[in-house]
């Protein structure tokens, strides 16, 4: 297993690398656009996960633009998505300094938000309305922080608003990480007070696991809670769905198998999202 982290551990180096070599190659041709910089994040990211051994999973077709929104469960999430298409994400401010993957966060055109901070909240809502119009998606997590996959959080809508204002499509995408026998998902999660390195160490050492995207279909919705609303049961029910897929024929998908209630039992009613309203819509990304 060291060995396997040892060399796994080269391979993404090596990977990384490149990746900054690549961006650094192409600017030194001249300033890039966002599209190219979307590109660029798409193809690395299917570079990183091939370097981790990961198996990329796509079910669904891709949206083209729009918002995109998806359940976060780990820094790995970040890879699946990019690998499945090109996109511009929406991370927490924190990220912007991080050694290396700032630098990259960067190149990519990421959006980054300041927890707890109104006018960053506008700000970035802002800069979402101005990146619908591009041929690349902008993947945002409403729940704010990543979990353990147990069971969704509550979908934040103020980042829903530009793309109701702009009658965008809204395009709802479902997490999951497949493990080898003896592993499980929640192995996977980066979520709470858990440290970075140890549980990266710990995925490098797992003997393959494969990445599972799953795409609903793009809608346009009247209203913001009405989104956060839809893409919430969406998403539940999608990975409802794909764990029912993958599970033992003698079992059924339920909360001891799988860590997510059927759809109708996972997804927040109107009457639950009524009774929230009043929270603060401040987001916590981790």
């Amino acid at each position: 297993m060291k060995l396997r982290v040892v060399w796994r551990a080269a391979q993404l180096g090596i990977t990384l690398a490149k990746c900054a070599l690549d961006i650094a190659l192409r600017r030194l041709r001249g300033p890039l656009t966002l599209e190219q910089r979307a590109l660029w994040m798409h193809k690395s990211c299917r570079a990183v996960l091939t370097s981790l051994h990961v198996d990329s999973q796509v079910h669904g077709r891709p949206p083209a633009a729009g918002l995109l929104v998806a359940n976060h469960l780990s820094y790995l999430d970040i890879g699946a998505l990019g690998a499945a298409l090109p996109c511009f994400f929406v991370s927490k401010e924190e990220v912007r300094n991080w050694p290396y993957f700032g630098t990259l966060a960067r190149a990519n055109g990421t959006l980054f938000l300041t927890r707890s901070s109104r006018s960053s909240t506008n700000r970035v809502a802002k800069l979402i309305a101005e990146r619908l119009a591009f041929p690349a998606p902008i993947i945002l997590f409403p729940e704010g922080t990543s979990t353990d996959g147990s069971a969704l959080l509550r979908f934040h809508p103020f980042l829903y608003e530009p793309a109701i204002q702009g009658n965008a499509s809204i395009t709802a995408a479902a997490l999951r990480y497949l493990p080898a026998e003896g592993a499980h998902e929640r192995d996977f999660c980066w979520f709470g007070d858990d440290a970075f390195l140890p549980h990266f160490f710990k995925v490098l050492g797992v003997n393959g696991f494969s990445a599972e995207v799953r795409f609903g279909t793009p809608k346009v919705y009247a209203d913001r809670r009405e989104a956060a609303i839809g893409t919430y049961k969406e998403i539940a029910a999608m990975r409802a769905a794909g764990a029912s897929f993958h599970a033992p024929p003698e079992h059924s998908a339920s909360r001891s198998d799988c860590g997510i209630d059927r759809a109708q039992d996972c997804a927040l009613t109107a009457c639950e999202f009524e009774a929230q309203e009043g929270q603060p819509e401040l987001l916590e990304l981790r």
